[in-house]
């Protein structure tokens, strides 16, 4: 959703690499791009107004005059301002002291409220909870419905005791007031911790439709009011989000379709303008893809700097200990890499999401926007395919894979002979690079490696093999450094002229580039 407003303020800071002195003009044009950035990206204007006169103050201030890098200053300032107007703080559901604790989705039809129902159902099920979500969209023709096959595919209970219209010819008949008190009732009755009441969309900011979100509210008394926006609608949606505050009274926003391809200028504006958090964001269609709401990460995103501590979260949630541990012992024990363990791994990193979003997350990946954009998804099921149409003994020993075999391979997997080939010719880098890590080698580019310093242009120490162990312990070592670069004064880690994150240090093995489909 970003993309445009992340090239347009990286494309900004590029010009600010190396000046070891900005002058006034250079800080008015810096300033003056990012106003564009923003205007264009549909961020609400007393938002930018607001955003660009902080960012000039303290760009004209001692803490970038003083600074050894006043472009690394610059685009720091811009990240915490970032941070700031998207609501500063991490906010997380306020609970009820005494159970259940009831939250309260309301918004505009078709902003995903339903959808979003069965998604925080999901959330908090897997922390330990045990929700309910109430049916009280009564007016949708098959919004109950829906809703319940959301409950089904989440693993939570639906209350549902009316089932609403099934056609836009029919008249609402039910009490969705009535349905939302026996709803909490019921919570109280099973013993639920967590109550999802699913009210009714509204077409626009209508008195009567928005009279009727306020008696459910004064009937059920929730502990969250959660008002549920399209991140799509550009600055109308500040508006309703107002009207919705002033009319019913929310508590936080939940911000839907991120994963589009518009400006996300209601991502920007909202925390600032009703002075409520964003608490959680919607980034696709499945029930996982949902995220609690973080606005440094959210910042890093924008900023094209990668949001590294989700990508953990992520790997933490999804990784099979089991299989970290076979492989960390396979590496201690030097076996060779075989297109079974690649399989596994693949199948490991799917269960992420998808590529396209764990290669966003990465800060300076070698991989360009363009790139990033033509990357084709299938391209993993045919990767797939194609390792499943070989014997047990050809994933083992890839090398006795002659001609015939690739021609009968690529026949069962339903692709040219050519993608075999290409495929096996990237397996045969990834063991050579596999032998060197388990042989307590670096990575190529990086430090002892062939491509590092001199100093460790041999490898490393091959007495002790290289271990590859529990994730949550490489993923503690990350978080730190993370936080150790978040931390740097001299903004660092805020990507201009960083010479970490250059993409030709990485010095990557040759024929990567076509796992992104060049």
């Amino acid at each position: 959703m970003f993309n445009s407003l992340s090239d347009r303020l990286t494309s900004t800071f590029k010009n600010l690499r190396g000046k070891g002195r900005l002058t006034e003009a250079d800080i008015d044009g810096t300033v003056r791009e990012i106003r564009r950035a923003l205007l264009d990206a549909d961020v609400a204007v007393s938002v930018v107004r607001a955003f660009v006169a902080q960012v000039k103050e303290r760009a004209l201030g001692a803490e970038v005059s003083g600074s050894l890098n006043p472009g690394q200053q610059i685009v720091k300032i811009v990240n915490e301002e970032l941070v700031g107007i998207l609501g500063g703080e991490t906010r997380r559901l306020n609970l009820a002291k005494v159970p259940p604790t009831v939250i309260m989705l309301a918004g505009l039809q078709g902003a995903g409220k339903t959808t979003l129902a069965g998604k925080l159902a999901k959330h908090l099920k897997a922390q330990g909870h045990t929700p309910l979500l109430v049916a009280c969209d009564l007016q949708r023709p098959n919004a109950v419905k829906q809703l319940q096959v959301n409950g089904q595919r989440a693993g939570v209970p639906v209350y549902a005791p009316h089932p609403g219209v099934s056609s836009e010819f029919e008249s609402a008949t039910g009490d969705p007031v009535s349905v939302a008190r026996d709803g909490v009732a019921e919570a109280k009755a099973k013993l639920h911790d967590v109550v999802i009441v699913d009210t009714a969309g509204r077409l626009g900011v209508d008195a009567e439709l928005m009279a009727q979100a306020a008696d459910i509210r004064a009937a059920i008394n929730p502990d969250e009011v959660l008002f549920v926006i399209d991140a799509m609608i550009g600055q109308d949606a500040v508006n309703t989000a107002q009207a919705f505050n002033d009319g019913v009274g929310v508590t936080g926003v939940v911000l839907t379709k991120l994963d589009g391809d518009a400006r996300g200028g209601a991502a920007l504006s909202v925390a600032s303008v009703t002075g409520k958090p964003v608490m959680y964001a919607s980034t696709g269609e499945n029930l996982d893809d949902f995220e609690i709401f973080h606005p440094d990460r959210m910042a890093s995103r924008i900023l094209d700097m990668g949001d590294v501590l989700t990508l953990i979260e992520q790997a933490e949630q999804n990784w099979d200990k089991g299989e970290a541990e076979r492989m960390a012992k396979k590496f201690a024990d030097r076996e060779d890499f075989t297109l079974d363990d690649f399989l596994a791994q693949m199948a490991q990193i799917r269960k992420m999401g998808s590529m396209k979003k764990i290669l966003g997350m990465m800060p300076g990946s070698q991989i360009s926007r363009q790139q990033l954009e033509q990357f084709d998804e299938s391209q993993m099921d045919r990767i797939e395919a194609i390792v499943r149409s070989m014997t047990p003994h050809e994933r083992v020993a890839p090398k006795i894979i002659n001609g015939s075999r690739r021609a009968r391979i690529a026949k069962g997997s339903g692709v040219h002979v050519s993608e075999v080939n290409s495929m096996l010719e990237r397996f045969g880098e990834a063991q050579k690079m596999m032998k060197k890590l388990a042989s307590g080698g670096a990575m190529p580019g990086m430090p002892g490696g062939r491509g590092g310093a001199k100093k460790g242009a041999k490898g490393g120490n091959k007495k002790k093999p290289a271990k590859f162990g529990n994730p949550a312990k490489a993923a503690q070592l990350a978080a730190a450094e993370a936080e150790k670069a978040k931390a740097a004064p001299s903004g660092a880690a805020f990507g201009a002229g960083n010479k970490e994150f250059d993409p030709a240090d990485m010095n990557l093995p040759k024929g990567f580039e076509k796992f992104l489909g060049k």
